[in-house]
């Protein structure tokens, strides 16, 4: 059995979900030999709850793993990125890859609600660009962590899709909620974006896979999106939003909703809805609308369980579903969200993989897809949808 040693950059959620799924991979030696974030009070804390050896920084930890596990924000993805590969690391990226966060040094006074998208989305590219090339000249190992590719409901899919050679005429996803937990979201020189970059990127990279397993079964080649129109809005900072607070609002310069409608290099089309303002938990799904079938994919909530509960202190250490502001009433608990988010499924196809030297079923081309297209996707709501070229890498 190959035994890959894994470090770990990032104590957040991502990071603690990450832990769990790594120590439960089989057929590969798993262990974790490191962590290192931002904070030395955060990696402190983490290292001694999970028993992982803390590092100081990306670069100390590097001589005692094999594979670099990037859960950190995004705009400190590339750095980590860069380091890994030139020290012939693998690397599993959480998303989204990269993006674009200000000029360098900038402070809260910069806006990126009200910067030119032009210039970012070409920053953007040149950084997919340089992390494209460190990745093959190094011929490192490469996972995006993207979910929504594993979670079980989109590889049911993908198994119709490539069984029966489908044609997928159009697909539809969101992933929305009431407002992200990260104290640093909300900021697009930490976050890149609002809600296309910190949640659209997973509806829309499961649709951009799945059209690639359709060109796959179909052709021999997969079938990448070619343009994209697009709108994004600040709802809750409308003049005459109501706040009854049980929604996030305290973005600095970011949109709290967006859509994009994406047409592939066939023809055929994609609508991604996401957004902060939705109550009642995590609302993800896909669905499917093909020449010979038709697929929804629950992702969130998936109804396994409903628990009805009359008293918020009763269930007051429950864990029940993600983001779900109240405990009360009908709730549709998530027995072991690892799964059926797709969390699980994608940790053991990356340490599997890495094993194994092959390609993972979420990897680098995916991973500059999906960026490359939000981008691009800011570029055209900037221009009030005009549809927009999406840059091919």
């Amino acid at each position: 059995m190959k035994t890959l040693r894994v470090g770990l950059v990032g104590t957040g959620f991502a990071g603690r979900y990450h832990v769990e799924c790594l120590r439960r991979v089989y057929g590969v030696d798993v262990r974790l030999t490191g962590v290192t974030s931002q904070r030395p009070e955060s990696r402190t804390a983490f290292g001694a709850a999970h028993g992982i050896p803390v590092f100081a920084d990306v670069a100390a930890m590097l001589d005692h793993i094999d594979i670099l596990d990037v859960c950190s924000p995004p705009y400190v993805h590339e750095e980590g990125i860069l380091a890994a590969a030139a020290a012939g690391k693998g690397i599993l990226c959480e998303k989204p890859l990269t993006g674009s966060f200000g000029p360098p040094g900038a402070g809260a006074d910069w806006r990126g609600d009200q910067a030119a998208k032009e210039p970012m989305l070409r920053e953007t590219v040149a950084r997919l660009e340089r992390l494209r090339d460190a990745v093959r000249e190094h011929g490192v190992f490469f996972g995006y962590g993207e979910n929504f590719v594993y979670a079980p409901s989109v590889q049911k899919e993908r198994e119709i899709i490539e069984k029966t050679r489908a044609q997928v005429l159009r697909l539809t996803g969101e992933e929305s909620h009431n407002g992200s937990a990260s104290p640093v979201y909300g900021t697009w020189r930490y976050a890149g974006g609002g809600s296309l970059i910190g949640k659209g990127v997973h509806p829309l990279g499961g649709v951009l896979y799945l059209k690639r397993v359709e060109g796959l079964a179909r052709s021999g080649r997969p079938i990448r999106p070619r343009t994209v129109s697009a709108r994004t809005h600040q709802l809750t900072r409308l003049p005459g939003y109501d706040d009854r607070k049980l929604l996030r609002t305290d973005y600095h310069d970011v949109e709290d909703y967006g859509v994009m409608h994406i047409v592939f290099e066939d023809g055929t089309v994609a609508d991604i809805m996401t957004g902060e303002v939705v109550l009642g938990g995590i609302y993800d799904f896909i669905e499917v609308f093909a020449n010979n079938h038709r697929t929804r994919c629950h992702l969130s909530p998936v109804h396994l369980v409903d628990t009805y509960n009359p008293r918020a202190e009763q269930y007051r250490d429950i864990y029940l579903v993600e983001k779900c502001s109240t405990q009360e009433g009908w709730s549709p608990a998530a027995p072991d969200e690892n799964f059926t988010m797709g969390y699980q499924a994608e940790l053991q196809d990356f340490l599997s993989s890495a094993a194994a030297g092959i390609e993972p079923q979420s990897g680098l081309e995916l991973a500059l897809d999906t960026t490359a297209a939000t981008y691009a996707a800011y570029l055209s709501a900037e221009r009030r949808g005009c549809e927009t070229d999406i840059p091919w890498l």
